[in-house]
């Protein structure tokens, strides 16, 4: 018999998508008008990908913000006039309780997110087309695989860390087994930054927060090649001083610049990391203009792009699946997609692996040695479903960073603008500041406070553009797996110290990018003014309010941190996990010590190197 409570629920997200969509209806461009169906199957599939633990809370706030209408007007959500849905929205909105706010943003966002991501061509829309793979090109793919596997060496986790280890250690001649909880989707499969690829390649179709008074909002790639194949691929080294700190407080051995030169420059040339061969979009560049005009530093970001034509054109992201992956196969390495690692256990001599694949099978792999790759929350949340837990996943950082968007009087966006390659460091390691991805979707979210300038979006989004404000911060956060859920429950704690940097953060972008020509800024802040012009900005809080910013991030590390400490310290310098767990290594961002201030992806490489060649060597002795 039918659930009732389905097609309820059903009913109220169609209403919902309907009520979104109409507040932006704009008969001049039928990209947004209606119907609205495919926003409502969007709304659907995504409220399915939500972490485990959160669909049913999620299905029960929404049944109950209908069943709280309907006990003043008498009617289900989807049968009340639009204007009386309207106003109930709105109330939850502006509510003073969180909950409730955050059940309409959450979708708003979806709704808007998929409404600004309709095709010139579909203007109805359409779901998330399907991709291409590469899961049945190669034979050292193992898209069928047989319910036992054995290999001399696992690695868990196809991302920067695993794929170059994965990579050295097959390239040595070993027999090496590449596990990957998501899909192998080729870098092309889908636009970059796009819903398609939201759908296709991120962890629960990009819903996963870290949660405390202040939500902060973060991805994860869930594909071949992790975050690599969805990021930006902005590429820093680690700064000096950041190296300095993590050897005097963590005890980290061989951690010098000049240890970590050879596998910086080789990955460097692997992954064809270099500065663009043409002018830099006209968004970066007004970071630039601005930092010059009041002396403060600004700088270029290399990419890991190559470039075959002249100018920007023809730029290629070198992600995992473009470079280390195919190496990795030319040696032999065999790939197992689409198999998620439930938990380790040590049997005798041997690691042993019990995961599922994607078709329901339950596979037991059997290794000798184990590399866990799996990133700062994947990582320690299987570490801990594993019974090990000593300074595993209790100290997790993140980069807390708020956006805006500004709006300029000439235009500075484009269809093809690329990847935004200025950052100014005047301030760092505290404040750093960037362009960030700036398609109308992306503009339109960093609008959803702000309905008023939303509305121009469909019209000057070419003089709009987002930027952000990025601190180290101070806080900490936890991992912990949920007993009968799949996925881990993240928390984080920003400090008073760092609400007040992200505020102040937030004046001296404005400040600048006033410089640089803005005509009006909108933070991404609740119950606050929008279009701010530069008279304006006394009133921008000099310390985030509590729960009313939208704060993101797309760098996360330090929840299993490396060195010799065993007090602070869960694996040692070279990523052996501490405490007796023989042939047992950590090797991504979890190892991170502290926070670098920059982005730590050409961290997480020349460490994945350093340690595989570590392990190389200690093998031999």
């Amino acid at each position: 018999m039918p659930d009732p409570n389905h097609f309820w629920f059903h009913d109220t997200v169609s209403a919902l998508a309907y009520s979104i969509a109409q507040a932006q209806m704009d008969p001049e461009h039928p990209r947004i008008q209606a119907p609205y169906n495919d926003l409502t199957r969007f709304m659907l599939q995504q409220q399915a990908e939500l972490p485990d633990y959160l669909r049913v809370p999620m299905r029960m706030a929404t049944l109950g913000f209908d069943l709280l209408g309907c006990l003043q007007t008498g009617r289900l959500f989807h049968s009340r006039p639009a204007p009386v849905r309207a106003r109930q929205i709105a109330r939850w909105k502006n509510s003073n309780r969180s909950f409730q706010r955050d059940l309409i943003r959450y979708y708003e966002s979806l709704a808007t997110f998929a409404l600004y991501s309709r095709r010139q061509s579909e203007p109805t829309g359409s779901a998330a087309s399907p991709s291409s793979s590469h899961e049945a090109q190669s034979p050292l793919v193992l898209s069928n695989p047989e319910p036992e596997l054995h290999c001399e060496i696992a690695v868990i986790g196809s991302g920067p860390g695993g794929a170059i280890t994965g990579c050295i250690l097959a390239e040595a001649g070993r027999n090496v087994l590449l596990l990957e909880e998501g899909p192998f989707h080729p870098l092309e499969s889908c636009a970059p930054f796009s819903l398609d690829e939201m759908v296709q390649k991120y962890r629960n179709g990009g819903q996963t927060v870290a949660f405390g008074k202040n939500k902060v909002a973060y991805v994860e790639g869930r594909c071949v090649g992790g975050g690599s194949e969805i990021n930006s691929g902005l590429y820093h080294r680690t700064p000096a001083d950041i190296l300095e700190a993590w050897r005097e407080q963590f005890q980290v051995q061989a951690l010098t610049e000049a240890d970590l030169l050879p596998h910086f420059a080789a990955n460097e040339k692997d992954l064809s990391v270099s500065l663009l061969p043409g002018p830099a979009p006209a968004a970066s560049l007004k970071l630039h203009e601005g930092a010059a005009r009041l002396g403060w530093k600004s700088l270029e970001v290399p990419c890991r792009f190559r470039y075959d034509g002249a100018g920007n054109a023809g730029g290629a992201r070198q992600s995992m699946s473009k470079t280390f992956v195919p190496r990795f196969f030319q040696s032999g390495g065999r790939l197992l997609p689409r198999t998620r690692v439930e938990r380790i256990r040590r049997e005798g001599q041997m690691w042993r692996l019990q995961g599922w694949h994607a078709d329901g099978r339950v596979l037991q792999i059997q290794a000798e040695s184990l590399f866990v790759c799996g990133g700062a929350v994947q990582t320690p949340a299987l570490l801990r479903r594993s019974g090990i837990s000593q300074n595993v996943g209790n100290s997790l950082q993140l980069h807390p960073t708020i956006k805006l968007v500004a709006k300029f009087p000439e235009t500075v966006n484009a269809p093809d603008m690329g990847v935004p390659v200025h950052q100014v460091k005047e301030f760092a390691p505290r404040l750093s500041f960037g362009c960030s991805v700036s398609s109308p979707p992306y503009l339109a979210l960093g609008l959803l406070d702000h309905p008023q300038t939303l509305q121009e979006v469909r019209r000057v989004w070419p003089q709009m553009a987002n930027y952000y404000a990025m601190i180290t911060g101070e806080g900490r956060g936890t991992i912990r797996p949920i007993p009968g859920f799949r996925d881990p429950l993240v928390r984080y704690n920003l400090t008073q110290q760092d609400r007040r940097d992200l505020g102040d953060g937030l004046l001296k972008l404005s400040e600048l990018l006033f410089e640089a020509g803005a005509e009006a800024i909108c933070p991404a802040i609740a119950k606050t003014q929008g279009s701010l012009t530069k008279v304006d900005l006394k009133r921008l809080p000099t310390e985030l309010p509590d729960g009313l910013a939208s704060l993101m991030t797309i760098h996360l590390f330090s929840s299993c941190p490396m060195g010799e400490d065993k007090s602070k310290c869960a694996v040692d310098s070279f990523g052996r996990v501490h405490h007796g767990f023989k042939d047992l290594f950590v090797a991504d961002a979890s190892i991170l010590c502290s926070a670098p201030g920059v982005n730590p992806q050409g961290t997480v490489m020349a460490l994945a190197r350093r340690n595989a060649l570590h392990f190389l060597q200690s093998k031999h002795l």
